[in-house]
């Protein structure tokens, strides 16, 4: 072939190429990654591997990426500091009560007009969810989370240990006063040592404050005021009596190990049945189910003054900062995890009660929970469920109060000096958004 010939060609298979480089471009799926925590017993690692590789099967326009964050503070941490670097992740897995907080700090898309964008309404959307969820969804009338794994606290019965003192697993303690009696039963002695606990309640980090939160709930008070993210109620008698309560099995009633338990070591003294009762979130339940050698019973918390718990758990958000076609891409993926099919399959995984009510009509479901009436538990016991603490600097408030928590269980403190010290610390914190809210004054 003549050379100008061949070079002519050339050229044109060139153009032609350069031309179609914006069409494949443009088939590209769009990229997003998923930011996502491990907050309790299990694997869910694994099973966040199963779900957004179904999600990527299914949706070849987008490719998620799961990126594991650590716990729930690891992920606000790590969440925050990409939003700051200008590389925000398109999702992530948030827990429930940081929303307030990243909202006061303009790190939150509002939903609103993605909602509309799909011809909805605010109302009919968030009719999909349990009603005691949309209080940390919900923002100053706008979604600002959609609720994804949900928990509350339940009471872990070794059924086996009960039925060897003489109580009956079917009819668990109801008050703090049947739980104490139960908890002097099931201890077991030799001499001075202890071979198993009645009872153990985990205090670390996020965890406790949880706990502090339902205890102080069931003594019939508040922590915070779900109505403004400025004030905390630490230095109270509801919460008094709770944390004197909790110190009171260590110290007085010696039926709790002494001083603050990791989550993890409380699972695992349940599991190998060096404790009889613990208190843990409904999100260890299928932990708790793959691994208990032993018959097991879950039941509400019981009250001093009134059942109540705290929502627990987490709600999907898409971080301020994105450009449209990842946020668009983002929505897809949240709206795919938090239907009632997904919602269901991740319950059955994991333990979380499912957020979207629809996930309890499906018959995957239906079969599941004829077959783990167990599972039914943490949903009955929303009928009793309030939002989780939010405030202003919503982890440093709740550490404070977690820091003087463990050292009265490490008995190096008394429960009204320490909550007196939690308070004015909060306060001090809380001081500058106050300044700007509520005593901002004309």
């Amino acid at each position: 072939m003549h050379l100008s010939r061949r070079l002519a060609i050339g050229l044109a298979m060139l153009a032609t190429s350069a031309f179609a480089l914006p069409a494949i471009a443009a088939e590209a799926p769009t990229e997003i990654d998923l930011f996502f925590p491990v907050p309790v017993d299990g694997k869910l690692a694994r099973d966040m591997g199963t779900l957004i590789k179904e999600f990527n099967e299914t949706h070849p326009d987008i490719k998620a990426t799961a990126v594991y964050t650590g716990s729930y503070d690891d992920t606000l941490i790590k969440t925050r500091a990409a939003i700051k670097a200008g590389k925000p992740p398109s999702a992530v897995i948030m827990s429930a009560n940081f929303l307030l907080d990243m909202q006061i700090e303009n790190e939150l898309t509002n939903l609103d007009s993605l909602i509309a964008a799909d011809g909805s309404s605010k109302r009919q959307f968030l009719g999909q969810f349990f009603p005691p969820l949309q209080g940390n969804a919900v923002i100053n009338g706008s979604v600002y989370g959609v609720p994804f794994q949900n928990s509350t606290p339940l009471l872990y019965i070794n059924a086996e240990h009960a039925k060897e003192a003489g109580l009956d697993p079917d009819k668990p303690p109801q008050t703090w006063a049947e739980l104490t009696d139960w908890a002097k039963k099931l201890t077991r002695r030799e001499g001075d040592k202890v071979t198993r606990w009645g009872i153990e309640i985990p205090c670390v980090y996020d965890y406790c404050g949880w706990m502090m939160e339902t205890l102080t709930m069931s003594n019939g008070g508040r922590y915070y005021n779900e109505e403004f993210g400025g004030e905390v109620y630490y230095d109270t008698p509801s919460m008094l009596g709770a944390l004197t309560w909790w110190s009171d099995l260590i110290a007085r009633h010696k039926v709790h190990p002494p001083g603050a338990q990791p989550g993890p070591a409380v699972s695992t003294a349940f599991i190998s049945g060096n404790a009889s009762m613990i208190m843990l979130s409904t999100g260890s339940l299928t932990y708790v189910r793959d691994n208990a050698k032993f018959p097991y019973k879950v039941a509400f918390i019981p009250r001093n003054v009134r059942n109540a718990v705290p929502i627990g758990g987490a709600s999907l958000i898409i971080p301020a900062g994105l450009d449209a076609e990842k946020q668009k891409a983002a929505w897809t993926l949240i709206k795919w995890m938090t239907s009632p099919e997904k919602s269901a399959w991740w319950s059955r995984a994991t333990g979380y009660f499912a957020p979207n009510m629809g996930a309890y009509k499906t018959p995957d479901m239906i079969d599941f929970l004829n077959k783990n009436p167990d599972a039914k538990t943490a949903v009955e016991q929303l009928d009793v469920a309030k939002p989780w603490f939010a405030t202003y600097k919503t982890v440093p408030v709740r550490k404070v109060l977690e820091d003087e928590v463990q050292l009265v269980l490490n008995g190096k403190k008394q429960p009204k000096e320490a909550l007196a010290a939690a308070q004015k610390a909060a306060d001090d914190l809380l001081q500058p958004y106050n300044a700007e809210t509520a005593l901002k004054l004309p």
